[in-house]
């Protein structure tokens, strides 16, 4: 029996919830605590069980975790919207805890033995759906904390990030096993064994891994790009009708020619960097588009640009769920965030974002319930759901496959992977991380970049209208970036590259075979109660 007053029980949960703050990139930066982040957490759970407690306890304790974690670690959304970043708290941890919650009822219904360890299945499980639903919001996703040690994670391109869930998982089980069987020699020193293990064996592969890794700039041959980070405040002057989006553009313009060569392949600019709304089936009356025909690009330019937009398209009938009706017109309007790519006087190629923000670009289950369209958070632009892409696309340059990603898709590994797979042999991120300020909000986005290059061994170039823009090798190493809040500009040569990782070809598996697991725990408990009750 393992038993805990009250007050511990609380002093643990708030324990848990301070070391996974602690651990998280650039709200600490503490990486290891994350290996016993959950000790506290699965402490509690442990006694909660042995003093026979409702599962209610379990669930306000483990809501006690999460709501720290949450908040500690993205606290800087309040600088965005108020009450965005309290729907947020509030939602995500709930979440959360009630992850673990069935957790800890399909533990009490299952072997002793094994009970603990269906928290991998489970927690996977969450994750891996916590990308590809409605609500989904996976910035707190455990293999995540480890985006600032990629000596470390070098094995992601074998697993991607639920790899390094997977890991921070195990070796919590293992230290709370460890914990409860103290008293017995023979299992204590088991566990023991298998904490090293759990620990050293990962670092020892990703170490091994990273120092057999070619330098791939020497064998490629090398793409030059100019990076032009504007540093444009999205709240004084963005939508300022006195900055007026042709005088944004002619500032972009002036800083990507102070590095223009006559080997510059590509200039990128920063996510809706084309302001003032630009009509697709009408483009070249776009006053920014015709500037940067006639300023940057030439009849004779040997490159191409690739720039975010604030993008609409008009339609007879309503096209999708973000198609807003233009009053007594008999038409409808949607609204995209875009990247789009450029070349000398040729119809721009339009490609939307996919990946929205939830309450800025995206109102989730708008679609079964439209009049919660009414509730978007307006944040400079347009406000409501945008239209998105149905799929996964890249950007043809010229016969050079490069994958265009726009500020939040560059947190969803396996999105990228099918941009990998369509050929893509660069990324390249382009954002507006000014909305949270200075902040670690910027730095996280930056870091999880690194993620992105070692998954699926590319360059990684981050354009941003201010936070940080730079370039990122195939090991996940930062070679560049800039500081926030300067106007930049900045140029560089990159590899272009082919090779396909396992986990670009397979994509997020470790959470399909989650699901499996999770669904025959399920079985399992279903037929125990049915079993019990023909008994």
């Amino acid at each position: 029996m393992f038993k805990l007053s009250i007050g511990k029980r609380y002093l643990l949960s708030l324990l848990s919830g301070l070391l996974f703050t602690l651990a998280f990139p650039f709200t600490g930066s503490i990486t290891p605590l994350v290996f016993v982040a959950w000790v506290p957490l699965l402490l509690v759970e442990k006694a909660l069980i042995d003093d026979k407690k409702k599962a209610i306890h379990v669930f306000i304790h483990a809501y006690l975790v999460f709501i720290l974690f949450n908040i500690g670690t993205t606290w800087w959304i309040w600088n965005a919207d108020v009450g965005g970043a309290i729907m947020a708290f509030i939602f995500n941890s709930l979440l959360m805890a009630l992850t673990f919650l069935i957790y800890h009822l399909i533990k009490k219904r299952l072997p002793e033995k094994i009970g603990v360890w269906s928290l991998l299945a489970v927690w996977i499980c969450f994750e891996y759906l916590h990308y590809n639903w409605e609500l989904s919001h996976p910035w707190l996703t455990m293999g995540n904390f480890f985006s600032i040690s990629p000596k470390f994670i070098q094995w992601y391109e074998f697993t991607g990030v639920l790899g390094g869930t997977l890991w921070v998982l195990l070796v919590n089980i293992l230290v709370f096993l460890l914990l409860k069987n103290w008293n017995e020699k023979q299992k204590r020193n088991a566990t023991l064994i298998g904490l090293i293990a759990g620990v050293t064996v990962p670092i020892i592969v990703s170490v091994v891994i990273y120092f057999q890794l070619a330098d791939n700039s020497v064998h490629h041959k090398n793409y030059e790009v100019v990076i032009v980070q504007p540093n444009i405040d999205p709240y004084k002057e963005k939508f300022n009708a006195q900055y007026t989006p042709k005088m944004q553009m002619a500032k972009f313009i002036s800083l990507a020619k102070e590095k223009i060569t006559n080997k510059t392949k590509l200039v990128i600019g920063p996510e809706t960097a084309v302001q003032g709304g630009l009509d697709e089936d009408t483009p070249m009356s776009n006053d920014a588009i015709r500037l940067l025909n006639s300023d940057l690009l030439g009849p004779n330019s040997p490159f191409d640009l690739l720039i975010g937009a604030s993008t609409y398209r008009l339609f007879s009938k309503k096209n999708s769920s973000a198609s807003q009706p233009i009053p007594n017109s008999g038409t409808f309007y949607e609204s995209y965030n875009t990247s789009l790519f450029l070349q000398y006087n040729t119809k721009p190629q339009f490609i939307h974002k996919s990946k929205l923000v939830l309450g800025v670009e995206k109102i989730p289950f708008s679609s079964a319930f439209p009049f919660l369209e009414e509730y978007a958070i307006q944040n400079g632009g347009t406000s409501g759901s945008l239209g998105i892409e149905n799929h996964a696309k890249i950007f043809n340059m010229r016969k050079q496959k490069v994958a265009p990603i726009i500020c939040y898709e560059s947190i969803y590994g396996d999105f990228l992977t099918q941009q990998t797979r369509l050929g893509a042999k660069l990324f390249i991120i382009i954002t507006n991380d000014g909305w949270w300020g200075d902040t670690p909000g910027y730095k996280q986005h930056y870091s999880f970049a690194q993620l992105r290059a070692i998954e699926n061994r590319r360059y990684v170039i981050q354009a941003a209208n201010t936070g940080t823009s730079g370039v990122i090798n195939t090991k996940g190493e930062v070679l560049s970036s800039t500081p926030y809040s300067q106007t930049a500009v900045m140029n560089v040569s990159v590899p272009l590259l082919d090779e396909m990782t396992y986990y670009a070809k397979h994509g997020d598996y470790i959470g399909i075979f989650a699901i499996i697991l999770f669904g025959i725990m399920i079985g399992y408990n279903i037929f125990n109660l049915l079993f019990k009750k023909a008994k």
